[in-house]
């Protein structure tokens, strides 16, 4: 630890640069020069010692290590990040909306949505590039939502289905106004309390092949 070290001011100094040129923190300072982001922070420390056991004892138990810490990484960290820096005051802090997303992200609410429109969807190519434009053309919600998108059938024609969970109690009207292939699909609301519909949210999230007794052809995922 560096003494009297003030976040803001001695993270921004031109010597702390030349260690860490985005000025984030932490950094460890190594006799062959400094290493930042903790996760790699980590893995030096680890193998410091060549028979440290935190790293497994045999490749999968490694490899397992490894999908844990990008798992926290991605799907943990990324997320809750939002809610936690407004907290901490490096951000607008919006209590109802804060809130709102820390429940919808436990309970699981969200709208399920269907495409069944095959005009040119006969071809698996045009299906994925089809749902691949309509995730960049969301990128726009990327505060606001969290999305499971699927392409199912091994034969034509395929069909597009998706999960989404968004901020509030309804889809956000500018996402509507703006995101012209979200009238494409038809929208239903998951009522959490029906268990027939929670499984299919989880099987949609876990991406449970085969898919209501279809071939998965892909599997797309929007954080």
């Amino acid at each position: 630890m560096v003494k009297d070290f003030e976040m803001g001011l001695s993270n921004k100094t031109p010597e702390f640069l030349k260690m860490n040129p985005i000025g984030k923190v932490p950094v460890l300072e190594t006799p062959d020069g400094p290493v930042f982001e903790s996760n790699a922070i980590a893995r030096y420390v680890t193998h410091l010692k060549a028979d440290n056991p935190l790293y497994g004892s045999s490749l999968i138990e490694y490899a397992l290590v490894e999908q844990w810490i990008d798992f926290a990484t991605l799907e943990i960290d990324a997320n809750i990040l939002r809610w936690f820096i407004p907290r901490i005051g490096f951000a607008v802090y919006l209590p109802p909306a804060s809130g709102t997303c820390m429940i919808q992200r436990v309970t699981l609410f969200g709208f399920a949505i269907t495409n069944t429109m095959m005009h040119e969807k006969t071809v698996s190519f045009v299906t994925l590039n089809k749902v691949g434009g309509f995730l960049q053309r969301m990128d726009l919600a990327r505060r606001y939502a969290f999305g499971k998108m699927l392409v199912i059938g091994s034969d034509p024609p395929f069909k597009g289905k998706g999960l989404w969970l968004f901020r509030g109690q309804e889809v956000p009207q500018f996402i509507i106004d703006e995101c012209y292939d979200m009238e494409l699909y038809d929208w239903h609301k998951v009522d959490i309390t029906d268990e027939d519909q929670k499984e299919h949210v989880n099987q949609m999230i876990e991406v449970q092949e085969p898919f209501e007794g279809e071939a998965l052809l892909d599997a797309k995922c929007f954080k």
